[in-house]
């Protein structure tokens, strides 16, 4: 037999151990029958909009492990984005909270006077947030080093990704535009006055992708990628497609993400019916339940980093992206989900009845923006029925601003620099 755990309940094949005898019992025992009303209410409003009640899933859970309500909360449903709790959490299982994607700039040859005899490489790992404001503080670095012509080739090497393109070509000349930027064209008499000079270097050669990096002669400049609870932050606010897939790639590809996200938050691997690792497509399946122990086994990852789960998701009041035009209560950590015929809503509730509370909403149907305006309606309901917790736990609020200084470390110094 296998032993599995549910946020906390630890069953092994239908025992229980603890004071709770069958999984069945677990399900049963509901400390609100309120809430179970208002959801049973929630249902009936969402299958007249879509779908018959079977095809919609709800889970409320205190953190405390008390099942407050729920309905198919443990069939698996087509989920959406809500795919990316799980690349979420094998992130951080993998890598740690803190850990920084590292792109390395080399040289090939000398610098001298300004020119560098050879070709510049960019070795990248995977960064999936290497943005054009990280490629201009490059180049700004390597001026600082005192590099102004490049005689070679820009050559690109290893896992690197530029504004969300997974095609090392198409990174590496996007990377080149900003580093060696073309002229700007004649401009009128009138004009010429305020026409600003070309700031970036002059790289002759053209952009080269290779599989194994040619043998260097000095390492230049050390990119640090933003902390990953960071990166993950703003994946999860904008639901980044390409982000979550790049992740999912330098996991391992998707049965290690999978693997990973389960180890984590306690769960059977079986319990993720998953074919990547953004949601897009209705094979990507999880219970409510599931979604529930995912985000709980987050929130036990980042804790002794001093993080919490709103320091990798929106939180309604603070952020946008996805919720900008939603009605969910103050404080409520979320992450959605939408498909054509899908709309999920997941996280945490900050209580003051029964403290932090997880939930996770499946909807399927067409008409999307009233399942939207229910799931909302539903929280507030529920919310008003158990009053917020005020001022929020700080284990549940952010601890850390998103803003970050320099992350560029230059590793050769010249008389042009001031080394």
């Amino acid at each position: 037999m296998r032993l599995v755990s549910h946020l906390g309940v630890i069953v092994w094949g239908s025992i229980v151990l603890g004071m709770i005898t069958t999984a069945q019992t677990a399900l049963a025992q509901r400390s609100d029958p309120a809430a179970q009303t208002a959801v049973e209410q929630y249902v009936h409003g969402v299958a007249e909009q879509g779908r018959a009640p079977d095809q919609h899933g709800v889970w409320l859970q205190a953190e405390t492990g008390g099942v407050l309500a729920h309905h198919q909360g443990t069939v698996p449903l087509p989920v959406a984005s809500l795919t990316k709790v799980a690349t979420t959490l094998a992130a951080l299982q993998t890598w740690g909270a803190n850990h920084q994607f590292v792109t390395l700039v080399e040289a090939t040859g000398p610098i001298q006077d300004g020119v560098l005899r050879g070709d510049l490489i960019v070795q990248g790992s995977g960064d999936p947030f290497f943005v054009t404001e990280d490629a201009v503080a490059l180049r700004q670095s390597l001026q600082e080093l005192g590099l102004k012509r490049v005689t070679g080739k820009l050559i690109i090497s290893g896992n690197f990704f530029m504004n969300f393109t997974t095609s090392p070509t198409l990174s590496g000349k996007s990377l080149k535009q900003v580093l060696s930027p073309a002229p700007p064209r004649p401009a009128r008499k009138r004009q010429r006055a305020s026409v600003p000079e070309p700031q970036g270097l002059t790289i002759a050669g053209p952009v080269e992708v290779v599989s194994f990096c040619p043998p260097t002669h000095a390492s230049l400049v050390r990119h640090r990628s933003l902390t990953l609870f960071k990166i993950l932050k703003r994946m999860n606010v904008h639901s980044n497609n390409a982000m979550a897939e790049m992740f999912t790639a330098a996991l391992g590809g998707l049965p290690h993400m999978i693997q990973q996200a389960a180890r984590a938050a306690r769960v059977p691997a079986d319990d993720l019916h998953l074919i990547n690792g953004s949601g897009l497509g209705p094979q990507n399946q999880l219970s409510a339940r599931t979604v529930c122990a995912l985000f709980a086994g987050i929130q036990r990852l980042v804790t002794p980093a001093k993080l919490t789960v709103a320091d990798v998701f929106p939180v309604a009041g603070l952020d946008r992206g996805t919720i900008r035009r939603r009605q969910i209560p103050a404080y409520t950590i979320v992450k959605t989900g939408t498909l054509r015929q899908v709309a999920t809503l997941a996280g945490v509730m900050l209580t003051r009845t029964h403290g932090p509370v997880w939930f996770a909403l499946i909807n399927q149907g067409g008409n999307l923006w009233a399942f939207r305006s229910q799931q909302d309606a539903l929280l507030q309901q529920l919310m008003e029925r158990w009053g917020a917790a005020d001022p929020p736990p700080v284990s549940f609020t952010p601890t850390s601003p998103l803003t970050d200084t320099s992350r560029n470390d230059i590793l050769l110094r010249t008389k042009a620099s001031g080394g």
